[in-house]
């Protein structure tokens, strides 16, 4: 299978970068630090979604930006941890693809996502992050900002996610979708195209656009 398009749209944990073990840790810490039971905890869809609508479920209005600001730093400080490890053919992939071809469209704050893109290796020139929004994935808007910022119709981005939000994100902003099975199984994801990983992938840039090929 071929997909053309004009750039790449990636999510980054889970996508680019594994940081699973990472949320994990600290958003159980949090949970402990805010008396949050493991019961209402686990209702939680951590995944895929910005932090301040995590808290906002779990925790009064008022409490809510200084709880923010604490799970922010709990993950940038496990950043060194292990927190941001590159997925299989990540590297590879985004090596082979100009700089103003892609950008990484983020729930976390820029900050996070700054640092485990760093610690990972990877600096793009295009950077959509939680502080960039108003609404989050699943609503559109984050993959809409993204396109605007690298002068490209919609329709011509390819999305590439692992979490169902950001999946019905790129939908929603009329975007192809690529899921990855990295944090969650094949039958949960809804796409076009569903893959293990990046590595499963590889990508041709030409004057006229992207073609982008499963790997035989």
């Amino acid at each position: 299978m071929t997909i053309h398009a004009q750039v790449l749209l990636f999510d980054n944990d889970g996508t680019l970068v594994s940081s699973l073990e990472s949320v994990q840790r600290c958003w159980t810490r949090w949970a402990v630090e805010y008396g949050i039971t493991a019961e209402e905890f686990g209702r939680i869809e951590l995944h895929g979604r910005p932090a301040v609508e995590i808290a906002a479920d779990l925790l009064p209005a008022h409490v809510v930006p200084e709880a923010v600001a604490r799970i922010e730093d709990l993950e940038v400080e496990d950043v060194p941890n292990g927190g941001a490890i590159p997925l299989p053919g990540t590297l590879d992939l985004l090596g082979a693809l100009p700089a103003d071809r892609w950008a990484v469209v983020t729930s976390a704050t820029r900050r996070l996502a700054e640092a485990r893109l760093a610690a990972a290796g990877i600096l793009p020139k295009t950077l959509v992050a939680a502080d960039d929004i108003t609404r989050g994935k699943p609503d559109p808007e984050p993959y809409l900002l993204a396109a605007r910022a690298l002068g490209v119709d919609p329709a011509h981005c390819v999305v590439f996610e692992d979490a169902p939000a950001g999946l019905q994100a790129g939908r929603a902003a009329g975007m192809t979708t690529v899921a990855l099975a990295t944090t969650h199984q094949a039958h949960e994801l809804t796409a076009d195209l569903v893959v293990g990983d990046l590595s499963a992938l590889s990508v041709l840039a030409t004057e006229a656009g992207l073609e982008i090929s499963t790997r035989s």
